[in-house]
C-alpha cells in the first residue's frame, strides 16, 4: 500500500517561519515605539504598530519588561555575534573599527539611550551583555597586539565610546543622516597609536 507523502514536517517548518517572522515584526514595532515614547510606550500601541492583537503580545511577553528585555537581547546578541565573527578577520585593527562602525550605525537607526538601565531586567540579558563586552575586549586586545590601537586604552574605554557618535549627533537639530560618521572617525583616530598623548586619569573598571 502506497503511503501518502509526509506533509507535517514542511508544515511545521512553515509555522516556525511564520512565528519567527511575527516575532521579528513585533520586536521591530516595540523597538520603534519605545524609541519614540520611552517607557511610556503602551502595549496597545505596540500591537497596533505590529498589526497584531494585544493578547498576542502578552502571550509571548507577559510584561513590558519582558518585551523590553527581548528587544535589548536581540540587539546585544546581534552585536556579540558580529564581534565574534570579526575576531577571526586577518586585519585586527580593521576588524575593531568595522565593529565600531556597525555598532554606531545600529544606534543611529533607532535611539536606544533609554535602555542604559535595562541590564538589570533579567539574568539572561546580563549574561548576554557580559558576552558582548568580553567579545569587544577580545577585539581591542587583538588590535593592540597588532599595533593598530594605542596600548593605554582598555576594552571598557572602547565599550563606553561606542555610544559617542550617536550621542553627539542627538544634540544637532536636523542632522544629516551620516553625520555620525564624522564623530566615529574622531573616535577611531583617538584609538590609533600615532600621535597619542597620555590619557591622564585612571580608566574605569566597571559600568
Amino acid at each position: 500500500m502506497t503511503r501518502a507523502p509526509e506533509t507535517r514536517a514542511p508544515a511545521t517548518r512553515a509555522l516556525r517561519a511564520d512565528a519567527a517572522r511575527n516575532r521579528s515584526l513585533l520586536l521591530a514595532a516595540a523597538a520603534a515605539e519605545f524609541a519614540e515614547r520611552g517607557m511610556d510606550a503602551s502595549v496597545a500601541d505596540i500591537a497596533r504598530r505590529a498589526g497584531i492583537g494585544k493578547g498576542t503580545v502578552f502571550r509571548h511577553y507577559p510584561t513590558k519588561d519582558d518585551l523590553l528585555a527581548a528587544i535589548v537581547l536581540d540587539r546585544v546578541e546581534e552585536l556579540a555575534g558580529l564581534a565574534r565573527q570579526l575576531f577571526l578577520a586577518e586585519d585586527a585593527g580593521a576588524a575593531l573599527f568595522s565593529f565600531l562602525e556597525a555598532a554606531a550605525g545600529k544606534q543611529q537607526q533607532l535611539d536606544f539611550s533609554f535602555l542604559r538601565d535595562a541590564g538589570d531586567i533579567n539574568e539572561r540579558l546580563r549574561e548576554s551583555r557580559e558576552r558582548l563586552f568580553a567579545a569587544i575586549v577580545a577585539l581591542v586586545e587583538r588590535a593592540q597586539a597588532a599595533g593598530a590601537v594605542r596600548a593605554d586604552v582598555t576594552g571598557l574605554d572602547v565599550i563606553l565610546m561606542m555610544c559617542v557618535p550617536s550621542h553627539v549627533v542627538s544634540f544637532v537639530p536636523g542632522a544629516a543622516p551620516d553625520l555620525w560618521r564624522r564623530y566615529l572617525a574622531l573616535v577611531i583616530d583617538g584609538l590609533r597609536p600615532e600621535g597619542a598623548h597620555s590619557l591622564g586619569p585612571v580608566p574605569p573598571i566597571g559600568v
